[in-house]
C-alpha cells in the first residue's frame, strides 16, 4: 500500500511540473525556459526535476502526449457521433483552434517555438502530429465528398484541401502566439470558412 501512495505522489508530481512548464510558456513575452527558472517556479531544485524526468526534453515529450491524445481522442469522437459526415472537417478544424485557446502554452510547442535548441526528435514528433492531423482531415473530407456526391467527383482533391485546411491552422496557431495570445484563432473561423472551405 505504501508503494501504491509514492507512485501517485510520483505520478503528481510529474504533473504539477509539466503544468508549471505550461502555465511558463503562456507568457507573452516568451523566453526560453531553463530547468533552474522551472524549478524555482516549482520551489524545488533542480535535482528534484530529475528524479521525474531524465531531461527538458522528456518534459516536452510529455507535453507532446498531452497534446496528441487530447486532440485524436476528440477528433476520434467526432468521428463517431456526427452524423452529417460534412461537418467533420469543419468541426475537427475548430476544435484544433479551441485547444489551441485554451491551451495557449502548448501553442509554443505546436509552432515549433519552444523546441528550438532542444533535441530535434521533439520537432520531428510535433510534425508527425500535423502530418497524422492533415491525414484525418483528408479521411473525413473523403467521406464527405463520397456523401454528397455519391462518389469522389474527379475535380475534388481530399489531399490538397486537408492540406491547405492544416496550414490555415497552422498560421492561426503562428498567429495567435505572436499576438501574445491576444488574437484568438477561432475568431475569424466562421468568415474564413467560406474561403478555405
Amino acid at each position: 500500500m505504501p508503494r501504491e501512495k509514492s507512485e501517485l505522489k510520483r505520478g503528481e508530481r510529474r504533473q504539477q511540473i509539466l503544468q508549471a512548464l505550461a502555465a511558463m510558456l503562456e507568457q507573452p513575452r516568451w523566453e526560453k525556459i531553463t530547468t533552474a527558472a522551472l524549478a524555482a517556479r516549482l520551489d524545488v531544485s533542480e535535482a528534484a526535476l530529475y528524479r521525474h524526468f531524465a531531461s527538458k526534453a522528456q518534459m516536452y515529450e510529455g507535453l507532446i502526449e498531452f497534446i496528441e491524445h487530447s486532440v485524436f481522442t476528440l477528433t476520434n469522437r467526432i468521428s463517431a457521433d456526427e452524423t452529417d459526415p460534412r461537418r467533420h472537417a469543419p468541426r475537427m478544424l475548430e476544435l484544433l483552434l479551441a485547444f489551441a485557446e485554451k491551451n495557449p502554452g502548448m501553442v509554443r510547442v505546436m509552432i515549433g517555438e519552444a523546441l528550438v535548441g532542444e533535441h530535434e526528435r521533439l520537432q520531428a514528433r510535433m510534425n508527425q502530429f500535423f502530418d497524422r492531423f492533415e491525414a484525418t482531415l483528408k479521411q473525413a473530407l473523403k467521406l464527405a465528398a463520397a456523401d454528397a456526391q455519391g462518389g469522389l467527383p474527379a475535380e475534388e482533391d481530399p489531399g490538397a484541401h486537408a492540406a491547405a485546411l492544416t496550414r490555415y491552422a497552422l498560421g492561426c496557431l503562428h498567429v495567435f502566439a505572436r499576438s501574445g495570445f491576444a488574437k484568438k484563432p477561432s475568431e475569424q473561423l466562421a468568415p474564413h470558412w467560406h474561403y478555405i472551405g
